[in-house]
């Protein structure tokens, strides 16, 4: 048995994103209050620390399944990054 590439919990599914990567996008997608109402989403909702979801964020937004299955949301937060790579 072979380690799924984004982790021992993630399942892929037949459009080649796991649940959980479409969690983590379905996350990224919603407003928030602020960054401590986020963080607790993220552990509630994901299970996982923040730190581990922003890496497996960043990691998404590379994922050309992604941009393929939420172009709007990866589109958005490429440009953020972007920005924020300019800035240093």
């Amino acid at each position: 048995m072979t380690t799924p590439p984004n982790g021992p919990d993630a399942t892929d599914s037949p459009g080649g994103l796991s649940d959980r990567d479409r969690a983590v996008l379905a996350v990224e997608r919603q407003s928030w209050a602020g960054p401590g109402a986020k963080d607790r989403a993220i552990r509630e909702q994901l299970g996982i620390s923040p730190t581990r979801y922003y890496q497996l964020l960043n990691a998404l937004l590379d994922d050309r399944r992604a941009l393929e299955t939420d172009p709007v949301t990866v589109n958005r937060l490429r440009r953020v990054r972007e920005a924020r790579r300019g800035r240093r």
